[in-house]
């Protein structure tokens, strides 16, 4: 069965054709081409909630039934499962390839995506252009995060480590200059998690 890798010629991208290829996985490339803005169209965020490349759609997925997964890393960790193949089945050796996914989904390409961005600008870009930049952005995630709750209780479905991951940036929602009573499907899981004994001791410990 065949993979479709609906995708743009992008290192998030690539990273993905890559791991197809190691993997002996057959695939076809569905390009979205993002300059264009095709990533918004209703039938791309079908598959990627987010608005972004790359996604796939797996027809034989699990238990024989099709599924899409959006996000490289979530593609990577899938893919690894399904085949056997560059994720390993000890957790001890398993925890070093998830640490370095996890800092390079995090640091090492958002940060140098933004240098890709600016170092692309033939003119100075002041302070107020980039803090703009990224407010909207941050907004605009917030967002996303605020439709996904409208209709789940938590992130996916049942409270999971992908909410304790969100919410240690919720918390920071101040600083980030976010009124969470714009965002009341947000606001309403903050209140939730926060209330938890379990969550109110995570953040009383102290770290530094």
């Amino acid at each position: 069965m065949t993979i479709e890798l609906h995708t743009w010629n992008t290192p998030n991208g690539r990273k993905i054709s890559v791991a197809l290829e190691e993997m002996g996985l057959p695939y076809k490339v569905f390009p979205v081409h993002i300059g264009k803005g095709e990533q918004m169209k209703p039938e791309f965020l079908a598959i990627s909630p987010n608005n972004k490349i790359p996604a796939i759609v797996d027809p034989d997925g699990p238990d024989g039934k099709p599924v899409s997964v959006f996000e490289s890393g979530a593609i990577l960790l899938y893919l690894g499962e399904k085949t056997g193949k560059f994720l390993p089945t000890s957790l001890a050796k398993r925890i070093p390839v998830m640490e370095w996914l996890m800092w390079q989904m995090g640091g090492f390409g958002p940060m140098p995506g933004q240098v890709h961005h600016f170092i692309a600008l033939e003119n100075e870009v002041d302070r107020a252009y980039g803090l703009k930049r990224f407010s909207d952005e941050t907004r605009r995630l917030y967002g996303v995060l605020d439709r996904r709750l409208a209709t789940h209780e938590f992130v996916a479905d049942e409270l999971s480590v992908a909410d304790f991951a969100i919410l240690g940036w919720a918390w920071r929602h101040e600083r980030h200059k976010v009124a969470l009573a714009d965002f009341p499907n947000v606001a309403r899981w903050y209140d939730t998690l926060m209330a938890r004994p379990g969550v109110s001791r995570g953040f009383a410990v102290k770290l530094d």
